[in-house]
């Protein structure tokens, strides 16, 4: 394990160079990784498995769109996909890739398989640590661990295949057996992690809960309505409003911040641009500041818990989110990015 030093700040990594490929394919020869779900971590996690040599089956529910998928996929029925109780039966180390209401919907019909020595792998802290909320409270004679890719499946999978990784965190939650660090590792190796960093399945759910409601997904697409209407107030055409907004920062900058880091970008942009950046930065800092102590909050004390599970148990949820989601993609900020897509030269 490497000592990185990061902003001053020492923290544990595992990577590639230290936890090869072969070394997890021995750790895991005797295992048989039984991932539960085939939504958004399923498939890549499953797929990467498969590909790295791993024993692996999945488990879904069957006639689903999932289960359909499986199959498309190259899963066999009754050979390497099976029903969840059947695949959970079957496997020493149990990968729970449901949604996190699904995690608590299905978690009495999978707990008698936990059996005494087996593995229970989450990628997202979000059903132990709010086990209050969830009810998946596991037994005490099994490895319970967790690898968060920082991405979504469909990344996990296109950076595998381009032989990348992405970087995922790990944590031990309980350590029955003794090897739940090593198998942890393995696992993480396994699935196509760039690079491993350490945390704890609390701290994992409060960053991921906060970076998705934040920075990730809702502050920006929050910011980025806002600048867009304001433009179109004084006039600026719906074309010109999306590429100030949107447009440029995606395409242009935030590959070149994601290669460089901001303070590269703030170097190599004009004089102008630089000038106005620093100057207004901190005051959207502090604008937003009280915004994400608010948000953190509400996360730590289980507020965001109890409005997901709430939200996604009910009888409509589909049909009530499909109306959100249109809704947004259907203003004319989003419609006038469909346009603008288009224009995108193809090479």
């Amino acid at each position: 394990m490497a000592k990185i030093n990061f902003g001053g700040v020492e923290e544990n990594v595992v990577t590639r160079e230290e936890f090869p490929l072969e070394k997890a394919r021995e750790v895991l020869k005797d295992e048989t990784v039984a991932v539960l779900g085939y939504g958004v971590q399923g498939p890549g996690q499953a797929l990467n498995l498969r590909d790295n040599g791993i024993n692996v089956i999945v488990g879904q529910r069957e006639g689903s769109k999932s289960w359909d998928k499986a199959i498309a996929d190259g899963w066999i029925p009754g050979e390497s996909l099976f029903p969840i109780e059947r695949a959970a039966e079957k496997g020493t180390v149990l990968m729970y890739l449901l949604s996190d209401a699904g995690q608590k919907a299905v978690w009495p019909i999978i707990k008698p398989y936990l059996t005494s020595g087996k593995t229970l792998y989450f990628s997202h802290g979000f059903a132990i640590t709010y086990g209050d909320q969830t009810g998946v409270v596991p037994p005490k004679d099994i490895d319970v661990v967790l690898v968060g890719p920082k991405g979504p499946g469909g990344l996990v999978r296109k950076h595998y295949l381009n032989g990348k990784g992405v970087n995922s965190s790990y944590a031990i939650y309980q350590d029955a057996t003794g090897n739940a660090k090593e198998k942890c590792l393995a696992l993480g190796i396994a699935v196509g992690s760039g690079y491993l960093f350490e945390t704890t399945f609390q701290n994992e759910v409060y960053s991921d809960l906060t970076g998705e409601r934040g920075v990730l997904m809702g502050a920006m697409a929050g910011i980025m309505e806002a600048q867009y209407n304001e433009l179109r107030k004084h006039g600026h055409s719906p074309s010109e409003a999306f590429n100030e907004t949107v447009e440029e920062a995606t395409q242009s900058l935030i590959p070149l911040i994601g290669e460089n880091g901001m303070d590269w970008m703030f170097a190599n942009c004009s004089t102008t641009a630089q000038r106005g950046a620093l100057d207004w930065k901190n005051k959207f800092r502090d604008a937003v500041a009280p915004v994400f102590s608010d948000l953190y909050e509400s996360v730590k004390n289980g507020t965001e818990t109890k409005i997901v599970l709430e939200k996604n148990s009910q009888p409509n949820y589909r049909e009530e989110l499909d109306k959100e989601l249109a809704e947004m993609g259907n203003s004319e900020m989003w419609q006038a990015g469909k346009e603008v897509r288009k224009l995108r030269p193809e090479s």
